[in-house]
């Protein structure tokens, strides 16, 4: 028997053998054992050697790899099956369906305006442009202008100049110190470390110029933290971390924080979330509330009933940390959470409970005793407190 068709024995008896002992082989191992032996008829063929039993063998060759393939396909079908059943065993539930959740005008023209805001946030001016004149988003120039403004004092912080962002907080300086924000003072100890390992050796006379220039108007915030950037000086360089107990000022992290700190702030002064707009929606959304919301429509549809308060949920939609914007008090004695017209309020030993329970606790005369400790004080002389 010639060459070719010894190979094409060969294949079949191996073939036959890992059959017969149980071995299946792959799909892959199969179809590239049948391309090897199409390669070799052909060539055969093109040198005009091939004969009769060269191709009874090759259709043997190809019966026995479309089994095999048909095998292991049904394996892969079997699995699915049970995969699918386990799954069904596991989530007895259904996935939830919901109604088309856009299909107000109202709605979708939030769903846009969320959308074209996520985009100028992210700096994609130009789709930004592209997605507001198709979809009509009311977006005011003044708010693309703000984000343009944005982007530009971020892309400086990358690039280590702070001289815009320092711009924007002498602007803003009124904002900031209403937030006790200490941005503008980050912006200046992260100006000063970077005088002082700019060069080796260190150009100390440099740094500490500018730390007299700039950092006295911050002492009576931030003394602890000025008296460390100063005594730092003598424990440079500062990379040294077993020898220095200022190694943390050389962290690139002091520099890398301000990008989302000024973010934050700036956003803010905007109305805005610190967060990017479709992430926000994401994760709220996508964490439970759509299904919470979905499930509160659902029962009062069945008892007829409607919500009749347009700023409020009749449900509690629990929230991460980082979506949290404005703190929240929950009075001690009502288990309730304060609001506007039930605000929280510190009688005279300086315990805090809302107005409601204050009213509630008082005797004749207007005095209150506080249900924590055996101070009594005068309902007069409660304050409201402002979280």
């Amino acid at each position: 028997m010639d060459g070719p068709l010894k190979e094409l024995a060969k294949l079949e008896k191996l073939t036959s053998t890992n059959s017969s002992k149980g071995k299946s082989p792959s799909i892959s191992d199969s179809l590239d054992s049948l391309l090897y032996s199409l390669r070799e008829v052909k060539d055969r063929l093109r040198a005009g050697s091939a004969s009769e039993e060269t191709l009874v063998i090759l259709a043997k060759t190809v019966e026995t790899k479309r089994k095999e393939i048909e095998d292991r396909q049904k394996e892969v079908y079997s699995t699915l099956g049970k995969y699918g059943k386990a799954l069904d065993k596991k989530f007895t539930t259904p996935l939830p369906s919901y109604a088309p959740l856009f299909s107000s005008y109202e709605a979708t023209a939030a769903l846009e305006r969320t959308i074209a805001l996520h985009f100028l946030r992210t700096g994609q001016f130009n789709t930004a442009e592209n997605f507001i004149e198709e979809s009509g988003a009311d977006i005011s120039q003044a708010t693309r202008v703000h984000f343009v403004d944005l982007h530009r004092i971020i892309t400086a912080l990358k690039q280590q100049n702070i001289g815009p962002a320092l711009e924007w907080t002498e602007c803003n300086r009124a904002f900031l110190h209403s937030r006790s924000s200490s941005l503008e003072f980050h912006l200046h100890r992260s100006q000063y470390i970077r005088l002082l390992l700019a060069s080796h050796p260190p150009d100390v006379s440099t740094a500490l110029a500018y730390a007299r220039a700039t950092l006295p108007q911050f002492h009576s915030q931030h003394d602890t933290e000025i008296r460390r950037l100063m005594a730092c000086i003598a424990f440079l360089p500062l990379t040294r971390l077993q020898a220095s107990p200022y190694a943390d000022l050389a962290s690139p992290s002091l520099h890398l924080d301000l990008e989302p700190m000024f973010a934050k702030e700036y956003c803010a002064s905007l109305g805005m979330s610190r967060q990017v707009p479709l992430r926000v929606v994401g994760d709220i959304g996508g964490g439970g509330a759509l299904a919470r919301i979905e499930k509160g429509r659902k029962i009062m549809r069945e008892r007829k009933s409607e919500w009749s308060q347009s700023d409020e949920l009749p449900i509690e939609i629990p929230l991460p940390a980082e979506n949290r914007y404005h703190s929240i008090f929950s009075c001690p004695v009502s288990k309730e959470q304060s609001t506007e017209q039930n605000p929280p309020m510190m009688m005279t030993c300086g315990h805090v409970i809302t107005k409601d329970s204050l009213h509630k606790l008082s005797k004749p005369g207007g005095r209150v005793k506080c249900p924590y400790c055996p101070m009594e004080s005068q309902i007069t002389g409660a304050l409201r407190v402002y979280f």
